[in-house]
């Protein structure tokens, strides 16, 4: 196993969209997969929420929905 995978704190944040995907909001989410301590975005079978899990050494949970907005994804306000 990689040294550095035992320094991680792995933690999964769910998120409400304020609308269901659609393919060009799925490859907006393929573009956050960039962004440093994420490492896994799922969606709800049902297209209206995303589990996203994160190095929650690199990232608070404020900082993965920030990033997910500013991709332009449909965050609910709410949740």
């Amino acid at each position: 196993m990689w040294p550095i995978l035992d320094l991680m704190t792995k933690v999964q944040v769910q998120f409400r969209l304020e609308r269901p995907l659609d393919d060009a909001l799925m490859m907006r989410i393929a573009k956050v997969y960039s962004i440093y301590g994420i490492q896994k975005i799922e969606v709800k079978e049902t297209m209206d929420g995303l589990t996203v899990e994160y190095d929650a050494t690199r990232l608070r949970p404020a900082e993965v929905r920030s990033a997910l907005m500013t991709a332009g994804i449909p965050l609910d306000p709410k949740g």
